[in-house]
């Protein structure tokens, strides 16, 4: 297996979407989003199943069909079918990405649709959108907590900016194991993730801390279960209510730095946020200053201020 390295991010992806002329007409899906604004904050390792199983570019295109019960990948025709030979190399491919810490996928194909693929009723034209990938549903198997995404699915803001808080999330984990893990560190992770977990999910927060608690079990057991948990809450959309809420307990920590006008200026800042009048910048902003005046070893380690490069600009969506 691949050795993580903590300081590179790498991101799986559909390679069409990187411009390389994969697809079965020849020719690409080309994601200006990914080449032009990902590609200096990440490491991309392309994948194309159809391609890396021996069929050419062009090529007749290929489709899932549900033939019974039994589900096949076949060419229009049906003289060409490539299930088998798909399903071992995804299965065998996707065993060797366990250095990712996210995927990006070219939405509605046949291998790499994460969701709404079109399934065929074997022997007609008739399909509905109910399928999913093989290459998409051998990455949710064999790594069920790996970010995945479609690449369309990143042009709406909330969804974007999920994404890459659980890579950014998911690459820390990571990086933590190779560290070697303790359950001092295991605390002081968790600790670091409070409020963006309570913005994301707080009823999974508050389960997570007495996870770590337990110490009657072994430490990769604890360590395990935690990281699912962890992942799924992250899973979850940030609501207004929910920032607001991580808002509020930060401000508690500077009741006794900031001076009248600047608890003030604060609250409304937060409550602005709340009521849809300012973006979550505004706070958090206002927040990051006061740190620089007024230091807070705890609240400046959160990974909620920061959960990503501001350079992504992945903050607008709030």
């Amino acid at each position: 297996m691949y050795k993580f390295e903590p300081q590179r991010i790498r991101l799986g992806i559909s390679a069409c979407l990187l411009g390389e002329k994969v697809r079965f007409d020849g020719g690409h899906k080309r994601s200006v989003y990914c080449n032009n604004e990902l590609a200096p904050y990440f490491e991309f390792v392309p994948v194309c199943p159809e391609v890396g199983i021996g069929l050419g570019a062009p090529r007749p295109s290929i489709r899932q069909v549900l033939d019974g019960d039994i589900l096949r990948v076949q060419n229009a025709k049906g003289d060409i079918d490539v299930t088998e030979k798909l399903q071992q190399y995804c299965e065998q491919k996707v065993a060797t990405l366990d250095f990712l810490s996210g995927y990006i996928l070219c939405a509605k194909s046949p291998t790499c649709g994460m969701e709404r693929v079109t399934v065929y009723k074997a022997g007609t034209n008739n399909g509905s959108k109910t399928g999913i990938g093989v290459l998409a549903a051998t990455l949710h198997q064999q790594w069920p907590q790996l970010p995945i995404e479609e690449e369309g699915r990143l042009h709406d803001l909330v969804l974007r900016e999920n994404f890459f808080t659980r890579v950014y999330a998911h690459h820390d984990w990571h990086t933590l194991k190779l560290s070697g893990l303790s359950r001092h560190k295991l605390t002081e992770f968790h600790a670091r993730y409070k409020y963006l977990l309570l913005a994301h999910c707080p009823k999974l927060y508050r389960e997570l801390g007495p996870m770590l608690a337990d110490s009657s079990k072994p430490l990769a057991e604890v360590a395990e279960h935690y990281f699912i948990k962890f992942m799924e809450a992250l899973g979850h959309k940030a609501s207004r209510n929910n920032h607001t809420s991580a808002l509020q307990h930060i401000q508690g920590y500077f009741k006794k730095s900031l001076n009248k006008k600047q608890k003030a200026e604060l609250s409304q800042a937060i409550m602005d946020y709340r009521n849809g009048l300012k973006p979550l910048l505004v706070p958090l902003t206002l927040i990051n200053h006061y740190l620089q005046e007024f230091p807070s070893p705890y609240i400046a380690q959160q990974v909620y201020l920061n959960p990503h490069p501001q350079e992504l600009k992945l903050r607008y969506a709030y």
